[in-house]
């Protein structure tokens, strides 16, 4: 029987089973060996590293080639669900959810730090600082912009299209349905769903394994308590029962709700740093940061320290490829998710340029006043990011005014993402175990996020970052070849789409012209009558 189902549970038995066991023997190999696992997970990061780098750097940066022709091609007013579909969502909601599922906790946790942490350990040499502090936005940048949102875009352009347009399941494997149509029912499709659920649960874990060091931390440094990996296996216990609750409330209530405050949380604190910071040199940040981050897009994108022969980009750059492949199928899905009634132009390039100018912002804010404090000499930033990069924005906050206020509102924004990402996360994993439902029982819901919050747990523990970043590489890799081949997929269902309105349209205007050429032949034969 290929699908169970009760009154909390409706499973997809192909997908669901195999994709828990997977996960579960992760977990259980992990806790039995324990603290060894650091290693074994330093080794595989540095191997994948190394041998599969230049394959990752090719391969987003022809996710970004294709997101690009899509929007400005002949297909680009084809919409979402049809030509008569309504957006389900205003168009401040989707940026919210969007925005909360695709950045939220990442954005705070490195949005201090990164910027001085390539400041201060450049990937190449500079002749001043000055030059140091345009390449660590730079760099910045390059991770957290285009090529990440474009990722996102294309897994969610290629579900929402099949999905609403073709009514198939919203499911990864339904975006092959031109390659291996109904074959997609099969062994092949329910392997690409595994594959997507094990990404997607592990690219999570990731990022909720940074939120829950950040809040930690932020609680050690403004109260005292205690950061260890014990205390951040309790917060990961309480958050994630917080998360629980909102995504029983489903996507209408909980999910939406949460990542509208998400925003206006965060544009509030944006725009207060923006006023007791050094504005004026943030503003300016902002416009220069814009410029070198595009005028430099080609180069940086595509480089690969080929005559360097360093290792900086294998913990950074590599790691982030994976880690926004790995996240993919959860973001791609829930943005398809909300995301019906928009035609295929305004959707990739409101998923790609609206966040990516947001994200420019917020590290220009955040990250230029951390440079500015660097490079001014003033408190001790690069010292807090070495020692404990999850304490590096409250440590920056302190250098301003009402410190103890942003500080509060730096934890309560980092454990709503960790919610609104949990839950989101949940319901895409829903979505793919119980066969491509929109809507799944509540009790699997739970399950979902449980497990989410018990990877993250495990993961800190076994090996704290090196592990979630271990994670993000292990499960990204198989993925890339997934969305390579999906893109073709894509433009393949893309232009039998394409090809059917052009049959219509000819269709209408042959119509159109019969009739009109039936009146006037009409019109002439009463008049010679």
């Amino acid at each position: 029987m290929r699908r169970h189902t009760n009154k909390y549970f409706d499973v997809y038995a192909p997908v669901f089973y195999p994709a828990s066991i997977i996960i579960l023997f992760f977990i259980s190999l992990t806790l039995i060996i324990g603290k060894p696992m650091e290693e074994v997970f330093s080794k595989v990061q540095t191997g994948m590293a190394d041998y599969a780098g230049w394959f990752f750097v090719i391969s987003v940066n022809v996710f970004v080639a294709v997101a690009l022709y899509l929007a400005f091609s002949r297909f680009q007013h084809i919409r979402l669900g049809g030509k008569d579909a309504k957006p389900e969502f205003s168009t401040f909601a989707w940026f919210s959810m969007l925005f909360s599922a695709g950045m939220g906790i990442g954005l705070l946790f490195f949005s201090v730090a990164e910027p001085i942490f390539h400041f201060t350990n450049p990937p190449i040499k500079a002749v001043d600082q000055a030059e140091q502090a345009r390449n660590a936005m730079k760099y910045t940048l390059l991770h957290w912009g285009l090529h990440a949102w474009a990722i996102y875009a294309l897994v969610g352009l290629a579900l929402a299209f099949f999905t609403f347009n073709k009514k198939l399941p919203l499911t990864i494997r339904s975006v092959f349905y031109p390659l291996l149509g109904d074959r997609i029912y099969g062994i092949f499709g329910d392997i690409i769903d595994i594959v997507a659920v094990v990404a997607t649960l592990f690219g999570l874990a990731t990022s909720l394994g940074f939120g829950v060091q950040q809040v930690s931390a932020g609680l050690n440094h403004l109260f005292g308590l205690p950061d260890t990996t014990t205390a951040q296996v309790v917060l990961i216990t309480l958050i994630t029962l917080a998360a629980t609750v909102s995504v029983v409330t489903g996507l209408h209530r909980g999910v939406r709700f949460l990542s509208e405050m998400n925003i206006r949380l965060g544009l509030v604190f944006l725009v207060v740093l923006l006023i007791i910071g050094p504005t004026v040199t943030l503003l300016d940040g902002f416009i220069q940061n814009t410029g070198s981050y595009l005028q430099s897009l080609f180069e940086v994108g595509t480089w690969t320290e080929t005559y360097t022969q360093t290792q900086w980009q294998n913990s950074w750059t590599v790691v982030y490829w994976a880690w926004w492949i790995s996240w993919s199928p959860f973001v791609g899905i829930f943005i398809a998710r909300v995301s019906k009634g928009r035609t295929l132009r305004e959707f990739v390039l409101g998923v790609m340029l609206v966040p990516t100018l947001l994200t420019i912002l917020w590290f220009s804010v955040f990250g230029g006043s951390a440079l500015f404090l660097e490079i001014n000499g003033i408190g001790n930033i690069a010292t807090a990011v070495n020692e404990n990069i999850s304490t590096a924005l409250f440590v920056m906050l302190e250098e301003f005014p009402l410190a103890f206020v942003t500080s509060i509102i730096g934890i309560v924004l980092v454990t709503s993402f960790f919610v609104t990402s949990s839950d989101s996360g949940s319901l895409v994993i829903d979505s793919i175990t119980s066969g491509g439902k929109l809507d799944a029982p509540k009790g699997q819901r739970i399950f979902w996020a449980l497990t989410e919050g018990a990877v993250a747990a495990t993961l800190l523990l076994g090996g704290g970052l090196q592990a979630l970043q271990t994670a993000a590489l292990t499960t990204g890799l198989p993925f890339t070849i997934i969305l390579l081949i999906m893109c073709y997929s894509l433009y393949l269902g893309l232009k039998m789409e394409y090809d059917e309105m052009e049959r219509r349209r000819k269709l209408r205007e042959r119509q159109s012209y019969e009739e009109v050429l039936k009146r006037l032949l009409a019109r002439r034969k009463d008049k010679i009558t």
